[in-house]
């Protein structure tokens, strides 16, 4: 049995990002690092897509500090619980890798919970990007100029 996607380019200030979903939920976005490719030009996109372009763009403007877009997560119970920490960060705030492993009760795993954080199938929605290395920054699927884009709109220097 096959899905149907649909696909959604939106231009944004860390490039263009390719929101994805199933014509009910959001289920990915690619960052311009990705390889995913948007078909089409989002004007028969599903209305998931299209709010989700118009918080993302609330978001960029410093409208919006929360997101209450429909999402559909695809990954093990572990990634899963580590995303869901993740979307529990406040905006504006961050913590590191060991902090996150404490939270989802493996505090010797910062590693797994970099990996599981790695596979965020949604970056900027479910935060990932609010999570640093102990000792400096980190890394991020898009690159560090975009994570540090990305904290500062939301006023951290990284």
């Amino acid at each position: 049995m096959t899905s149907t996607t649909f696909t959604m380019p939106l231009d944004t200030p860390v490039g263009r990002l390719v929101l994805e979903s199933d014509g009910d939920v959001l289920i990915g976005i690619w960052l311009p690092t990705g390889t995913a490719r948007a078909l089409g030009d989002g004007n028969d996109a599903p209305p998931v897509l299209k709010d989700t372009a118009t918080q993302l763009e609330e978001y960029f403007a410093g409208e919006r500090t929360q997101f209450d877009v429909a999402i559909e997560l695809d990954g093990t119970a572990f990634q899963r619980e580590v995303w869901a920490e993740l979307s529990r960060i406040p905006y504006g705030e961050t913590i590191s890798y060991g902090e996150l492993a404490r939270r989802v009760g493996r505090p010797k795993g910062p590693r797994a919970v970099g990996q599981a954080n790695g596979k965020n199938p949604v970056p900027i929605i479910v935060p990932c990007h609010r999570v640093l290395a102990s000792n400096g920054i980190g890394g991020y699927g898009g690159g560090l100029p975009m994570k540090r884009t990305l904290l500062a709109v939301e006023g951290v220097t990284a």
